[in-house]
């Protein structure tokens, strides 16, 4: 069997692509010709920019926007079928990027709700989209899936345990996914980041102060970028050795 990591041409789903790390996606596929369907939940206006941005470009791919709520199945259902509508295809590459992860460090402050919400938005629904995109990277025996998690799935976190057990369980499933689906030409892993700034969790290194996060605690002094992360989700997205695997990026931070 002959290797093809070759992404130009294919088309990705990138979720919560309207800023942070899912725009910073975007544009790394994006230059490597890929074609775009990108999803935001709100912020219609900051998606609207980020597409506008890369049509002018001048490069003749397809990019599509879509308004999905993760949190809901109808919504996740209807967005597989709007992406199979104006891109005659489901995605080669999922991007599960959508996530939610209000900071609540106690767990006696902790509410059910906020625990139920938490595990809907970063693991059921990134059970549902790739549920929904297995079976057309099946039928070409070639597919990509890469999630966006967290050094919280590990247990280190300025975030409480709702957060650390959502993205640990999306962990878990990618190693469980990699290892029966490796033989079908699917790659399944994660980006686990720590101390990005620029997104809506963390927007500046100010943010970080006097938090187990703070740039003072990091190896090499400083955050991280979002087009740091887009680095590495690329590079898994042209590497179809590598599965199973979560890749820590915290600058050293453990």
């Amino acid at each position: 069997m002959g290797v093809d990591n070759e992404i130009k041409g294919r088309l990705a789903l990138i979720t919560g692509a309207s800023g942070g790390i899912g725009a910073a996606c975007a544009r790394d596929l994006f230059a490597h010709g890929t074609r775009l369907a990108l999803t935001y939940s709100t912020n219609k206006d900051s998606l609207e920019k980020l597409v506008s941005e890369l049509q002018g470009q001048g490069q003749d791919v397809m990019i599509s926007s879509h308004q999905c709520n993760v949190a809901k199945e109808e919504d996740l259902q209807r967005l597989f079928d709007e992406v199979k509508q104006q891109h005659g295809q489901h995605p080669d590459i999922l991007i599960a990027n959508a996530g939610y992860g209000k900071r609540v460090s106690s767990i006696l402050d902790l509410s059910l709700d906020e625990w139920d919400y938490t595990l809907t938005v970063n693991l059921r629904s990134s059970f549902l989209l790739t549920k929904l995109a297995v079976p057309h990277m099946l039928s070409q025996h070639w597919g990509r899936v890469v999630y966006i998690t967290s050094i919280a799935a590990g247990g280190t976190s300025i975030n409480g345990c709702h957060y650390s057990a959502s993205k640990a369980g999306v962990q878990g499933m990618s190693k469980n996914l990699a290892s029966k689906m490796g033989k079908e030409g699917i790659t399944f892993n994660d980006v686990a980041p720590a101390m990005i700034t620029g997104t809506g969790m963390i927007p500046t290194e100010e943010n970080l102060r006097g938090t187990p996060g703070d740039v003072a605690n990091i190896p090499v002094g400083r955050s991280g970028s979002t087009g740091e992360c887009a680095n590495v989700v690329t590079m898994l997205c042209r590497t179809g050795y590598m599965t199973g695997q979560s890749i820590l990026l915290s600058g050293g931070l453990k």
